[in-house]
């Protein structure tokens, strides 16, 4: 059985963070692992508390995953300050992890933030040029390619420059008002849109996760990039659409996900 693992946060709530990567990779059919980087006091509506580990015991967990059941795939998610993300690409280095996707999370779908934000350019330094994918939503890649976006064509061109700048494939995950949920690939020099259209499901908290997660879990799995990223895909908007509301207020979507087990068969889990 092939492995993957997540560096993130764990969400209280269960919607997002380690939570929805540990369902998301277990419904594509790896076996999933993790490493969290802090504690969050979180729900659907916001984040109200960060407790960060240590930059010493988070080494410790990846010490303790790579040398005994070493991951096929790593996806990364929130990674609030510098120190953390300093000992995540130091052991990453070390141990030549492979098929690393990287989900830059500097804000909760809430809207709360949750990194430091001179911790931003140490997750330019070191972890987007380790990344084999970096999937930044359109504000994350304002920042990360240094320029407005506002319609398709700027989709790409700021695809293309991180793509450019640090070496990686980028997929610039749509909506905020710009299209209908389409997603853009830049990898290699190629580029593909994915289309996608835009559900009327409240739910949402966790999507990013969900979606970097899955494309990880198809990378472990051993498809190429543009296959995983369209295996994700399918499976977030099957779950999208499955209409699943646990909250009283948005319901955290993951749960979809990880009661559509036909869906999630057809999608690739049982690969």
């Amino acid at each position: 059985m092939r492995t993957a693992l997540s560096i993130a946060g764990s969400d209280s709530s269960g919607g997002a963070g380690i939570q929805a990567d540990l369902k998301t990779m277990t419904m594509n059919g790896v076996f999933a692992m993790s490493a969290i980087t802090a504690l969050t006091a979180q729900n659907t509506t916001g984040v109200t508390g960060i407790f960060e580990v240590s930059p010493e015991f988070l080494g410790q967990q990846l010490d303790a995953v790579f040398t005994d059941i070493r991951p096929d795939a790593v996806k990364i998610g929130m990674v609030s300050s510098s120190p953390l993300i300093e000992k995540i690409a130091e052991r990453l280095r070390f141990y030549q992890a492979e098929n690393i996707v990287l989900d830059p999370v500097m804000a909760a779908t809430s809207g709360s933030r949750l990194i430091a934000e001179e911790a931003v350019e140490t997750l330019k330094k070191e972890l987007i040029p380790l990344a084999s994918l970096v999937t930044p939503n359109i504000p994350e890649a304002e920042i990360l390619a240094d320029m407005e976006i506002r319609n398709k064509t700027e989709m790409e061109a700021a695809a293309e420059r991180i793509g450019s700048a640090y070496r990686c494939a980028v997929l610039v995950k749509g909506g905020h008002d710009i299209n209908d949920a389409d997603d853009f690939l830049y990898a290699d020099g190629k580029t593909r849109w994915f289309q996608g259209k835009r559900i009327a499901n409240p739910n949402t908290h966790g999507t990013g996760c969900t979606l970097s997660s899955a494309i990880a879990a198809n990378l472990a799995k051993g498809f190429p990039m543009e296959e995983a990223v369209e295996r994700a895909k399918a499976y977030i908007s099957g779950a999208l659409a499955a209409m699943l509301d646990l909250g009283k207020g948005r319901g955290p979507m993951n749960h979809a996900f990880y009661l559509q087990g036909e869906f999630a068969r057809e999608a690739g889990g049982d690969a």
